[in-house]
């Protein structure tokens, strides 16, 4: 049976569909900003674990570098003491040998060899022979003292070191027992964070969003350097001789989609946690911060527009301001910016804009 719409009928059932559509995008609105809303609350959590990670890191970093010290210091001293030990007995030997001689010839007697001379020339000449050699001895047996005080310097300093080097181990105990405390209570809260936002529509926003907060941050340091220019003469003549900045399998991800229409700017290297992180080139230090989505970054100005990026950093070893060397240490490699697995987040930007990382990185 055929039924014919009225067109007042028809409007009413397109009106309704309409209002009934609009409630829905109303609802899946108020159930993304609600779950960003959370997302938001939880970051502030989540930033706050990871700068006592980046904490702890820094400190067990120090302690380690302290550690590596004392070890070759008493590696030195310890063959130092060897030295002059084997310097030592040869001394002594030599020493017995004389005194022994002496003894045996008896020619240390002087009122003797005096009334047995019947030639005052040759005796002469004894005299200055037996004088060579006793001051011979004295100097002898004076580096042997030395040597001596050197050998109980050297003892006590090797006792000293040994105490400091235990005093170093335990508090790297007690470094490494907080960092992992501090990493078992941001893996509940990066739970918590990725438990937050489940649709895909809020994933995209929290990216654009992350995205803004990078280009704000990018855009303030750049603000800064302009006002203090820096002599360095960018990287336009280095493409392909760059250091890689960490160890480990590079992800060439730049230009593919991330999300939705949110693309890739850099690349990640899957390094290990807590190994260094490298300055790709000499440079200046414009951003060394926790930012939302990319967790500690470290920003450095390498001149003429050019700039590096390093991101998802346990811990950061320069501050904004400082200079830096190619190949120097500037991060430890993490997780941090609600990263499941360590991992450094790589970007170079020319006049602000991201250029492709791995056509400039020397392979």
């Amino acid at each position: 049976m055929f039924v014919c719409l009225l067109p007042s009928q028809t409007f009413a059932q397109s009106k309704d569909e309409l209002q009934a559509l609009q409630e829905q995008i109303k609802q899946k609105q108020q159930q993304v900003a609600k779950q960003l809303a959370k997302a938001k609350s939880l970051q502030a959590e989540l930033r706050q674990s990871e700068l006592k990670i980046a904490k702890a890191a820094t400190a067990l970093n120090t302690t380690e570098k302290e550690l590596k010290a004392n070890q070759q210091e008493q590696r030195a001293l310890k063959k130092r003491q060897s030295e002059i030990k084997q310097k030592l007995a040869q001394q002594q030997d030599i020493l017995a040998k004389q005194i022994r001689s002496a003894f045996m010839t008896g020619n240390h007697d002087y009122a003797k060899m005096l009334l047995n001379q019947e030639n005052p020339a040759k005796f002469e000449r004894t005299i200055t022979y037996y004088q060579y050699l006793n001051k011979a001895r004295r100097e002898l047996i004076d580096e042997f003292r030395q040597l001596g005080d050197e050998l109980t310097q050297v003892n006590l300093t090797l006792i000293e070191k040994q105490d400091r080097l235990q005093n170093l181990l335990d508090r790297q105990q007690a470094q490494q027992a907080t960092l992992t405390q501090e990493q078992a209570s941001r893996k509940q809260t990066l739970s918590k964070v990725q438990s937050a936002i489940e649709s895909d529509a809020a994933k995209i926003e929290e990216l654009q969003a992350n995205e803004q907060n990078l280009r704000k941050a990018i855009a303030e340091a750049e603000r800064l350097a302009a006002q203090k220019p820096t002599s360095f003469d960018g990287l336009a003549k280095l493409k392909g001789k760059l250091l890689k900045p960490a160890d480990g399998r590079v992800r060439k991800l730049f230009g593919t989609k991330r999300q939705g229409q949110v693309r890739w700017k850099g690349v990640i290297v899957e390094g290990n946690e807590g190994s260094n992180v490298i300055a790709i080139h000499h440079g200046k230090v414009l951003y060394a911060n926790w930012l939302r989505g990319f967790g500690l970054v470290i920003v450095l100005d390498h001149g003429n527009g050019y700039m590096s990026l390093y991101g998802h950093n346990q811990a950061l070893l320069h501050q904004a301001g400082d200079t830096v060397t190619a190949g120097e240490p500037i991060a430890l490699v993490g997780q941090s910016g609600g990263q499941s697995s360590p991992n450094l987040y790589f970007e170079i930007r020319y006049k602000g804009d991201p250029v492709n990382p791995t056509q400039w990185i020397k392979h």
